[in-house]
């Protein structure tokens, strides 16, 4: 117990004194000691907060896979400490980020914690509300910051509403241009960053082409997982953008918020002609289709009778840069639904 207690003390002591920031009040971070020449200082507006860094952070964690696949498209595999995610069946040989997880240590396949940041030696935690920040067990920003360790959150989790659980405060696919845009900024990457989103953009555009207008398209529902009731997508989640610039109409667009739960009365009666599974999690998108197959008060709904079930990965339906990729794909495949 004295010897982690040491080295606890000891990490604290090197992230208060070689991050190259302090947080001052209201949650904004200044710059401390002697400000960098050319790009930096450099000041940036995340969910609300805003941070001014003097130089580039050089010890990053990220929680989860898209969050770091974010960081690994960027190109910034050497500021990474290392990265916390669960071992997902999305094939990792199969992205265009491979060589990231190869260079990048593999942390945990477990809840990120205040001991594994300090452990790590990170400067920085790039993770996102429900993607690893939680006031339940205590691992938030402000927390982090008692510890000299900085935050970036995700702006697809930014907290929105009057009670702040809500969350969502933007278009996903804007979130994730916005998230490649600052963090370009952060780490002097803007070119990298402003390449990366035209050519999403661009992608998209593609996509796109030849998809109908409204009232003439497909009806989707995401499928997350859930019995009792169904977790699905709201409108500020990555699955609303995936499923709208795809060509269908999101069932659930009307729900502001990010991945919310809904009675399966809701899902009968809104009869969606497509359902798009999310794979990850214990079950797997073979029993997740067996059991919306099988489960009696589905039978009529138009996605199950015609057997229209599609299935993309977890880390295409959160905010990653994976997303535009699955818009292509989605598109595809309604594309046919259409043509039926």
């Amino acid at each position: 117990m004295a010897m982690r207690t040491a080295r606890t003390a000891l990490a604290l002591l090197a992230l208060a004194t070689g991050c190259g920031a302090k947080v001052t009040e209201g949650g904004d971070t200044e710059t401390s000691g002697k400000q960098a020449s050319g790009h930096y200082p450099v000041t940036i507006e995340n969910c609300g907060v805003k941070t001014t860094y003097d130089k580039a952070p050089q010890r990053v964690v990220t929680n989860d896979v898209g969050i770091a696949e974010i960081m690994f498209a960027l190109g910034l595999e050497d500021r990474m400490a290392g990265y916390v995610a669960p071992d997902y069946r999305a094939d990792r040989e199969a992205v265009p980020w491979k060589d990231g997880y190869e260079k990048v240590k593999w942390l945990s396949k477990k809840e990120i914690t205040k001991e594994l940041v300090l452990d790590a030696k990170a400067d920085l935690v790039f993770a996102g509300w429900n993607y690893g920040f939680a006031e339940g067990r205590g691992f938030t920003p402000d927390a982090l910051k008692k510890l000299g360790v900085g935050s970036y959150v995700l702006t697809e989790s930014c907290r929105n509403g009057g009670a702040g659980k809500a969350r969502g405060v933007m278009p996903p696919l804007e979130a994730l241009y916005t998230d490649l845009t600052t963090l370009g900024k952060v780490f002097d990457v803007e070119d990298r960053a402003a390449k990366l989103v035209a050519g999403f953009k661009k992608q998209v555009a593609e996509a796109r082409a030849g998809v109908p207008e409204e009232g003439k398209r497909p009806t989707v529902f995401l499928y997350d997982d859930g019995r009792d009731k169904a977790v699905t997508s709201g409108a500020f989640a990555g699955p609303h953008d995936i499923i709208t610039k795809a060509g269908g109409d999101h069932v659930m667009k009307d729900v502001k918020d990010t991945w919310p739960s809904v009675g399966w009365e809701t899902v009968v009666e809104r009869n969606p002609d497509v359902i798009v599974i999310n794979n990850y999690g214990d079950a797997t998108a073979e029993q997740k289709k067996q059991f919306l197959k099988s489960y009696p008060p589905l039978a009529d709904v138009s996605a199950v009778k015609n057997d229209r079930i599609f299935v993309l990965d977890y880390v295409d339906l959160v905010e990653s840069p994976r997303n535009p990729a699955a818009i292509a794909a989605l598109a595809r495949y309604l594309k046919g639904v259409r043509e039926q």
